[in-house]
């Protein structure tokens, strides 16, 4: 068989990975653009003035949280298409998806304008934006990760993981940006602009993607499936063959893989946005601090991530990603108290500090995950298996915290410590998964897989 990954331009790494990162970055800019909004505007647009403000605001949160609802069949629906057709394509149309979808919301009309239609169209429009980003996230890492060379999987993984903090930092500078005007025309139409704007940047991400290559592993793929297509032994599929119901296979073969990952990312995805969206609520109604000054903080926070997340993923390719998850998780563990007990401080520079110690550590766990999770799975089911793994994360851990986390302060007569403790707990199993993850890796090396990953893909633990 020609090795056809020796065959690519040597800048096909980085420019496959410049791709990921445009393209996460503006589908991560929308989703964070949401979460913005339903933590500081969402509970007064599309919600009657008269429901009590808790309601509300949980009511809020909840818009946030029904993306989460379809992102595992997102995930499995384009992980279906990536392992048969291509990495490609999937990202093409989930950036199209996300743009559209984003765009819309910009454009609804209020509750008082229209009443519960105004809900209504807002959670449609948020669906589809599930949807999109269920597909998303695995096909960039994979396009990342298997154009990577031999011992460099986790630093050029985690430009796809960049995505997130570009897309944070462009989401809270806009929102920062919108709050100069007054809280009065924030609130008309300040809120809509970076759900408009977020289009231009869809066109960039299309001029990216189109002009972008496949990954070397689905060559690899596609040659041994037209080998056993020649083959007239009767033998059916053999090794390295298209698999054709992938998500059967894993969970079939990798369900244990797909659970520990699950548990594994739970504070990269959930623990996230408690320290973000719920975080900016808890300061500016528990706590009434400044929403302009807690929104630079973050915007502050999403900067320092994207500076620090490409080391933390070199440190991973040295010292082993695991090591560098346990860490940042580690970390979190230790900072999840004082995170929000500076709150009450209401001083600017310890709540900044902490801001930006919380990042540094979460940059540490969510940067490496990438080559953590592709190298748990055989190639030709790797975008059904990590999606699976990420998707539910994000529908079980993700997509409620922040709900969650107003419920359980709520309990404590609006305490700060349940969602914090709930954090460490979480934190601390996902330690244990991790190593866990590992050792699944390790034995699957050990005892072979249906296809062999390239050695480009392999990942130093």
């Amino acid at each position: 068989m020609p090795d056809r990954t020796t065959q690519r331009s040597p800048q096909s790494p980085f420019r496959t990975a410049f791709a990921a990162l445009s393209g996460t970055s503006i589908e991560w800019y929308d989703f964070y653009a949401f979460a913005t909004a339903a933590a500081i505007v969402f509970d007064d647009v599309f919600f009657p003035a008269d429901m009590p403000a808790t309601l509300k605001t949980i009511s809020a949160f909840a818009t946030f949280a029904v993306g989460f609802l379809l992102r595992p069949l997102g995930g499995i629906v384009f992980g279906h298409i990536g392992d048969r057709v291509g990495r490609k394509k999937t990202l093409v149309i989930t950036l199209m998806m996300m743009g559209i979808a984003s765009f819309a919301i910009g454009l609804l009309p209020t509750y008082e304008q229209v009443g519960a239609l105004s809900p209504i169209l807002l959670i449609v429009l948020r669906l589809i934006q599930g949807l999109a980003i269920g597909g998303e996230w695995g096909g960039a890492v994979l396009i990342a990760v298997e154009n990577a060379p031999k011992g460099r999987a986790t630093f050029f993984g985690s430009f796809a993981q960049l995505g997130s903090s570009v897309g944070a930092l462009l989401s809270t500078g806009m929102f920062s940006l919108m709050n100069l005007f007054g809280d009065d025309a924030f609130n008309n139409w300040g809120w809509r602009v970076p759900f408009l704007a977020s289009a231009v940047l869809v066109v960039i991400g299309l001029v990216v993607r189109t002009k972008l290559e496949d990954s070397p592993v689905m060559d690899e793929i596609h040659a041994e499936q037209r080998k056993s297509d020649r083959d007239t032994a009767g033998r059916g599929k053999k090794q390295g063959a298209v698999s054709k119901l992938p998500v059967a296979e894993v969970l079939r073969n990798d369900w244990k893989t797909v659970l520990v990952g699950v548990f594994s990312l739970a504070t990269a995805t959930g623990g996230y946005y408690v320290v973000t969206s719920y975080l900016l609520t808890y300061g500016t109604d528990d706590r009434h601090l400044s929403e302009s000054m807690l929104l630079n903080g973050l915007t502050l926070a999403a900067f320092l991530e994207l500076l620090v997340t490409p080391f933390l993923a070199l440190l991973g390719d040295r010292i082993g990603a695991h090591k560098v998850v346990v860490g940042g998780l580690a970390g979190v563990v230790l900072l999840s108290i004082p995170q929000f007990m500076v709150m009450d401080t209401g001083s600017v520079v310890l709540i900044y500090l902490t801001m930006l110690a919380m990042r540094f550590v979460m940059s540490a766990l969510y940067g490496p995950m990438a080559a953590i999770l592709a190298d748990g799975f055989a190639p030709h089911v790797r975008y059904t298996g990590i999606s699976l793994s990420y998707q539910v994360c994000n529908l079980v851990f993700a997509g409620f915290a922040p709900v969650t986390a107003v419920w359980l302060s709520s309990l404590a007569g609006g305490a700060y410590w349940p969602p914090a403790g709930a954090l460490m707990v979480v934190s601390a199993i996902g330690i244990w998964c991790t190593l866990r993850l590992r050792t699944y890796h390790r034995r699957r090396l050990d005892t072979g897989s249906p296809i062999v990953a390239p050695e480009q893909v392999t990942v130093s633990a």
